[in-house]
């Protein structure tokens, strides 16, 4: 699965990394204050900025809300408003520079509050260690990983489920030395930004370009020249 992931996806700039420091420049706001907010630490936002490392869906959720943007201005995931999803036919997203795979299974419609998703975990991968509002249910699929929650280590295995408060600090990985397929449940807004909530439109993304693969779609969000000449000002 890592080796599959790795060759589908597409590396183009700008980032996640590259938008998110645009946006929080433009805002006039610094690490500090995006990471109370986000529930993250200052040294992994700087990793994120830098493209040292890449935020699970989660975590980019609130990075996004604490600069008043929605997940859009970052990535394009399918929308789904109807509530029957066929196994064959759900369509695959990632997040540029991640080898994680996700399936997205909740719809989209009025008052809904819960975001549900299939994750594709390749061995070696490791969550960054998070904190936020709302409740999350994981249930293994396949596979094995290791959840921290609080200062407690947890080996779930296929069939196994935690449900938990998201205010607890948690992580997970799988080092189990084979992909892992995980059913993730939860309150946390991903898809309703703090501005959306608020009944202001989001600041729109400068572009998107889809990727296409077999099965499975990356989008990167490029910009105009003006933009690029910016980051290089930076």
């Amino acid at each position: 699965m890592a080796g599959s992931a790795a060759a589908i996806l597409d590396f183009s700039e700008p980032k996640v990394g590259a938008l998110i420091r645009a946006r929080r420049r433009q805002l006039g706001l610094t690490l500090e204050e995006i990471c109370q907010a986000a529930g993250i630490s200052k040294g992994y936002l700087s990793q994120v900025e830098r493209d040292q490392a890449t935020p699970t869906l989660g975590t980019l959720a609130q990075i996004a809300r604490s600069l008043d943007v929605g997940m859009d201005y970052f990535i394009a995931t399918p929308s789904l408003e109807d509530s029957l999803t066929r196994a064959d036919e759900r369509p695959k997203f990632s997040v540029d520079g991640s080898s994680m795979i996700y399936e997205r299974i909740a719809a989209d419609f009025a008052g809904n509050i819960l975001s549900s998703f299939v994750m594709h975990v390749p061995d070696g991968y490791r969550s960054e260690t998070v904190s936020h509002e709302g409740e999350e249910i994981l249930y293994v699929l396949e596979g094995t990983i290791t959840q921290s929650l609080d200062d407690e280590e947890i080996e779930m295995k296929a069939g196994d489920s935690l449900h938990f408060r998201g205010n607890r600090p948690h992580a997970w990985r799988n080092h189990s030395g084979r992909p892992a397929k995980l059913l993730w449940t939860g309150t946390l807004p991903l898809f309703r930004g703090r501005a959306a909530s608020a009944g202001v439109t989001a600041m729109p993304a400068p572009g998107v370009a889809a990727v296409p693969a077999p099965g499975v779609t990356t989008i990167t969000k490029k910009t105009s020249k003006k933009f690029k000449q910016e980051e290089n000002d930076s």
